[in-house]
């Protein structure tokens, strides 16, 4: 039935109903989010033996010692220190290719450009060539090396290319027009115009290929032998395997290595939004 048949009161109670549902429905699923974040707060605060005695009940005596004794004994500060290096050198490249890949790509500077989305799109359903990155770095004497490590994290461009390409079809074409008169070349009019024009899409590319890069745990248990260079993931997966007991202290550890992701996506939220609204309008 269309609204546009209904009564004033009923084509109002209509949309009462379903703006209600649909707070229903986002409430449910904030909830579906929100209860096993509560609850690893909930057991981060626990000791040992409170957690034994009741694993499912609120913390009676919280134990704020355990982010620190979880930081010390899981040796994070140095996973830390790897995995800032890691994510700001790999985010970096990874925007980057995108910019230099999806910025023309969406401006239709490149021929045949159907083709090549088709082909960045299938990008994202082949598997990842462990075996064939390993067999890489070997050869060219980059194994157990940061280098290697962060080229192997830079070339996989994933969906970043797309997203640009999506949103620069939303810039207006007269900017390039704008630029053309005013003599600037291909490079100046990238720096100059293209960055602050697609400034949402690439905080959204630089914040996806952050938690990708952040929460890598095979290829820093593949591409290092030397655990002092491992990112942070990969430390957690190792102090899971010493702790698989003390929930708690996990628990904790899982928090300390969230945190900063939870962080940089409050401060690049805005810029996400606009970047999908700026793709869907394009």
């Amino acid at each position: 039935m269309k609204v546009a048949n209904l009564s004033p009161e009923t084509a109002a109670r209509q949309r009462t109903r379903y703006r209600v549902g649909s707070y229903i429905l986002l409430g449910l699923v904030i909830l579906t989010f929100a209860v096993p974040l509560l609850y690893l707060v909930n057991t981060s605060l626990k000791s040992f033996a409170e957690y034994q005695q009741n694993p499912n009940g609120l913390v009676q005596n919280p134990q704020w010692a355990n982010f620190p004794a979880a930081w010390q004994e899981g040796r994070f500060t140095t996973y830390f220190l790897n995995t800032v290096l890691y994510t700001v050198v790999g985010a970096c490249g990874l925007t980057l290719l995108s910019l230099l890949i999806g910025f023309p790509l969406g401006r239709g500077y490149i021929r045949s450009s159907r083709f090549w989305y088709g082909v960045l799109a299938s990008f994202l359903f082949l598997p990842n060539a462990i075996v064939a990155q390993f067999q890489l770095l070997i050869a060219i004497d980059l194994y157990n090396t940061r280098v290697g490590y962060i080229i192997m994290l830079a070339i996989g461009v994933g969906i970043g290319p797309l997203l640009v390409a999506g949103y620069a079809q939303s810039v207006p074409r007269e900017i390039d027009e704008a630029a053309a008169m005013d003599g600037a070349g291909y490079g100046r009019y990238l720096w100059t115009f293209a960055v602050p024009l697609c400034r949402p899409a690439l905080a959204t590319v630089f914040l996806l290929s952050a938690v990708a890069i952040w929460n890598d745990i095979i290829l820093g248990t593949i591409l290092f032998a030397d655990a002092s260079k491992w990112p942070i993931a990969t430390g957690l997966n190792a102090f899971k395997g010493l702790n698989n007991t003390n929930w708690p202290l996990l628990a904790a550890a899982t928090i300390i290595v969230a945190i900063p992701l939870v962080a940089l996506y409050f401060f690049l939220q805005r810029y996400l939004v606009n970047a999908v609204v700026g793709a869907v309008k394009g």
